[in-house]
């Protein structure tokens, strides 16, 4: 398949004619929500008085929990969720009633003058301290291969220590938003800006009272989600909705940025123990870890999340005994959730802090540690899973080569032997990372596509454009079996009613899953057409036709019978000019019980190598350069991949470096704004990002041969961390610094001139 270097949602968003939520038209008279939460992270409500807020002018309704028909509940892996607060709160801004008034400006100001009554309870916001006291969301897993226990006597070096991972502000463009639309028969249409428009139809089914077919999702696009918007879309989305079948009027619900930071969940931060053990030489025997996950105060998708920390703390090493215990630990903060990685990063981070630890006692640079355990072709992971099409030692040799590593590590050693206030770091980072939801059942898509009498093509899926280009790898698989340009091709809106129990557009898999039901809808209706252009050309035997620019060819040259003749003659003669197909990835499987199985198609794997320099006298630094060879099998939209690639780095280093979360002792976020929490902008980009891509890479698992881009960039971001490691190791060499991230300025500083790090020994 030709690559085509277009996203074709470009020119519409920098021209300002992309449409998100906000900018749909409403029906002539839609009332407006806002939410009512609660200011105190953990208690029992004594008195809720929501009068003065319905005598506020321009208000029609305040709901609370007591007005819902249905179940008080949207927990989708556990239901420990509910919509509104009842009796208790768990979380500071957990919702407790929703207003309804003419516009928003006036529900909010309603909301504020619900009176609520609040006894404290104990508040939580460590894991550690939650498992202490038996405060979890369910047993600890445990994924385990070899005999750990046996091994360490065989180990010439073993090392015990902890890592923490702080958590991770979505920050999208677009915040949580929906609006609802009664519709005959006691149903409503929902338009939502979320990732997972079945997850909002069937939570909204069970909170309503009414079925499923009753209620239509649809999302045109979102304005960003990185998994933020897969689960928790959901309660804004089913507000609106309940508001809308109360008052049988359109309701439009759409958080404003301070309350979208403190009512929503965040990366979940991890605290976590390790034990390693090396022979003397650097080969890994042995990896033992235990991981505390802060989940918040409900469920939402953490034991999922768990699962993929899990499955990847060993990321692109082979390690023969390994085990691993997750606990997810209820908390009092917002319930944690989905984050682009979902929980790879936590795992991968964990084990690049044991190897950087080993290297530090050692005496010798990670990156011989890194380099000399790479897995190759037939190394188990320890889920059970065998790896196929390894490209872990391919994409370390090539950016080795590439980009000159030994030369720049030389470089930098030069540059820090002469330089006492300014230190440079370098360090390699390789990444493994499995494609499919580790739920088995989710990995399954629908597409439906219509060529319509006129030659016009129309595809209805799954998969939830929210920047990432998936309607774009879905056009062009539709325009290269067709043989059409993109004006003919049109990918629509998702529609729970043109779609149905979709899953939602995360895990890396949208274009994978989408597209390959697209390719298997389209390919089923070129052979239908195919047919009839054989009739209508009288071919023989032997010939073969294909479609290009649209028309039919034969034998490789152009004939005289058009495209959209040759659909009209197909209209005329009444065959079928839709299919509906499904896609489910092969081969998959996962026991729960056993933690083993085959639960990813396929792996991407890629290194990079980082270059930081440290202001060692103000505790500020710089990315110099990020170089990357990552594995993109074959692209064939190379600069939405690049773009993807290029964005996935940026936020990665963020997480690694300046985005902190944090929260008071009572359980208040104190980072709620964009003047408290920090993002990366463009002073704090890298001089420079090369991103190259794998040559002679095949993934038959991927649609026409690609991997997936989405998750996979973001972990190369962790080198960066590490590199700033070697910086702090290069300026102080007689201690050793803890292993918590961000590495923040201010904890570069505090790293540098406080006795928080312990002599090495």
């Amino acid at each position: 398949m030709k690559s085509i270097s277009k996203h074709f949602d470009a020119a519409r968003h920098v021209s300002g004619l992309s449409q998100f939520l906000d900018d749909m038209s409403v029906p002539e008279g839609t009332l407006h929500a806002a939410v009512f939460y609660a200011k105190m992270a953990h208690g029992h409500i004594k008195r809720l008085n929501t009068a003065p807020a319905l005598a506020h002018t321009g208000v029609h309704a305040v709901l609370t929990a007591q007005d819902i028909r249905g179940e008080n509940q949207i927990g989708g892996i556990i239901p420990d969720e509910p919509l509104l607060a009842e009796s208790d709160v768990h979380f500071w801004g957990q919702p407790i009633a929703v207003v309804v008034a003419e516009t928003a400006a006036l529900a909010r100001e309603a909301a504020h003058l619900i009176e609520c009554d609040i006894e404290p309870l104990p508040v939580i916001t460590d894991p550690r301290q939650a498992a202490r006291e038996g405060k979890l969301i369910m047993p600890a897993r445990t994924v385990e291969t070899g005999n750990v226990d046996a091994v360490w006597a065989e180990c010439d070096i073993v090392i015990e220590d902890k890592a923490e991972s702080g958590g991770q502000e979505h920050l999208y463009l677009e915040t949580q938003g929906a609006f609802a639309i009664p519709t005959e028969g006691g149903g409503v249409r929902i338009v939502s800006s979320t990732q997972g428009p079945t997850a909002v139809q069937r939570a909204a089914a069970k909170v309503l009272g009414i079925p499923m077919h009753l209620i239509e999702v649809d999302v045109l696009r979102l304005g960003g989600g990185f998994g933020g918007k897969e689960d928790q879309a959901t309660p804004w989305a089913i507000m609106a909705a309940m508001a809308a079948l109360r008052l049988n009027r359109a309701v439009k619900l759409v958080l404003p940025r301070q309350e979208d930071m403190r009512m929503t969940g965040k990366r979940h931060p991890y605290s976590s123990d390790f034990k390693i053990g090396l022979t003397k030489d650097g080969k890994i025997l042995a990896l033992e870890a235990t991981f505390y996950q802060d989940a918040g105060a409900a469920a939402d998708l953490s034991p999922a999340v768990l699962d993929r920390t899990l499955f990847h703390c060993t990321n692109s090493y082979f390690i023969p005994n390994v085990r691993a215990t997750g606990i997810s630990c209820r908390t009092n903060v917002p319930p944690n959730t989905a984050f682009r990685g979902f929980g790879g990063p936590q795992g991968m981070f964990l084990v690049e802090a044991a190897i950087y630890r080993a290297a530090e006692i050692m005496g010798i640079e990670p990156h011989v540690i890194q380099r000399t355990n790479l897995l190759r072709d037939g190394d188990t992971f320890p889920y059970g899973q065998v790896t196929e099409r390894c490209q872990a030692e391919r994409t370390w040799n090539e950016a080795e080569q590439t980009f000159e590593l030994a030369s720049s590590q030389k470089r930098v050693a030069e540059f820090n032997a002469i330089n006492t206030l300014h230190k440079k770091g370098i360090a390699v980072m390789p990444i493994c990372f499995g494609i499919s939801f580790t739920n088995t059942m989710m990995n399954q898509a629908s597409a439906l596509v219509h060529i319509y009498s006129d030659g016009s093509v129309s595809i209805s899926t799954g998969a939830v454009e929210m920047g990432q280009g998936v309607n774009t790898k879905i056009a062009q698989t539709a325009m290269s079996i067709f043989g059409l340009p993109e004006h003919c091709v049109k990918v629509q809106t998702t529609n729970t009613s043109r779609a149905a129990n979709t899953s939602p557009t995360a895990a890396s898999a949208g274009a994978d899953l989408n597209g390959k039901a697209t390719e298997i809808a389209c390919t089923a209706l070129r052979e239908r057409l195919l047919s009839l252009a054989r009739t209508e050309l009288a071919c023989s035997e032997g010939d073969s036709l294909t479609f290009s620019e649209e028309k039919v060819w034969k034998n490789g040259a152009e004939t005289n019978l058009s495209w959209n003749a040759l659909v009209q003659t197909a209209f005329f003669q009444r065959i079928k000019l839709s299919e509906q197909a499904q896609y489910a990835t092969p081969r998959i499987h996962f026991d729960k019980a056993t933690m083993k199985g085959h639960p990813f198609a396929y792996h991407v794997y890629g290194t990079a190598i980082i270059e930081v320099t440290v202001d060692c006298l103000r505790g500020t630094y710089e990315v110099e350069n990020v170089q990357v060879v990552h594995d993109f099998g074959q692209s064939f939209n190379r600069t939405v991949d690049l773009g993807q690639a290029e964005g996935g780095i940026m936020q990665g280093i963020g997480w690694m470096t300046m985005e902190e979360v944090l929260y008071a002792e009572n359980g208040r976020l104190l980072t709620d704004a964009l003047s408290t929490y920090k993002i990366p902008d463009i002073n704090a980009a890298p001089k420079q990002i090369d991103v190259r891509f794998l040559d002679n890479s095949e993934n038959p698992m991927g649609i026409m041969n690609s991997k997936a881009v989405g998750e996979p960039p973001f972990m190369y971001g962790i080198g960066a961390y590490f590199a700033l490691m070697n910086a702090l190791k290069a300026s102080r060499p007689d201690k050793r610094f803890l292993l918590k991230a961000p590495m923040s300025p201010e904890r570069v500083l505090t790293a540098l001139y406080e006795p928080i790090a312990v002599a090495v020994a």
